[in-house]
């Protein structure tokens, strides 16, 4: 392992020096792209801030609607699928530092990193949003995130188009699982808000 110490620019321009690349497998396997109208969702129920920050962004399902929608994003992802706009052999877990201006990390996470993703994260920003499966809410294990700094819950009324594994061809379904946006926040001082939402027209 080694660190890659040439600089790096996003696409607004902003230059990131000395990325460590670290040689971890390759998730690839565990790349299930978000839904459009998941993001959609979102958006219509929380402000999120001008410049965010998405590291696990695959394609870029995620960060193409929030760019639609005028937000500048810092795409990152371990694996490099090919994305111009995206920084690629960014391993998360491994940074300490927000790209500058970021507001909020908002992200789809790996499943079998998802609390990790969740407690970094919340280091790293005052406000964290993931789409996380409604069973997060349960266990004993994650109270420390759960219990003093998750703040709002927005649950799918309806259950969002089934995230097929990446360059899935077969027949497309609709999720049997469930699953809600979470919203972090450092320095949340109150009860959990639960509320439902809806994605399409």
């Amino acid at each position: 392992m080694g660190q890659d110490h040439t600089d790096h620019l996003d696409s607004s321009g902003v230059a990131y020096p000395g990325r460590q690349k670290h040689s971890l497998a390759d998730r690839r396997e565990d790349l299930y792209e978000t839904p459009a109208v998941a993001t959609e969702a979102l958006l219509k129920c929380e402000f999120l801030p001008k410049r965010i920050w998405e590291p696990a962004a695959g394609h870029g399902a995620i960060v193409k609607v929030l760019r639609a929608h005028g937000h500048e994003v810092v795409a990152s992802d371990l694996v490099d699928y090919g994305e111009p706009t995206h920084f690629p052999r960014w391993d998360f877990l491994l940074e300490h530092k927000l790209p500058e201006g970021t507001g909020a990390i908002v992200t789809n996470p790996p499943y079998k990193l998802a609390d990790q993703f969740v407690r970094h994260a919340i280091e790293l920003c005052p406000c964290v949003v993931m789409l996380l499966r409604l069973a997060a809410l349960e266990g004993m294990e994650r109270s420390d995130i759960i219990d003093t700094h998750l703040s709002r819950v927005h649950v799918f009324r309806n259950r969002i188009p089934m995230m097929h594994r990446d360059s899935w061809t077969g027949k497309k379904s609709t999720s049997k699982i469930a699953f809600a946006w979470f919203v972090f926040e450092r320095d949340h001082p109150g009860p959990i808000h639960v509320d439902r939402i809806t994605w399409g027209p």
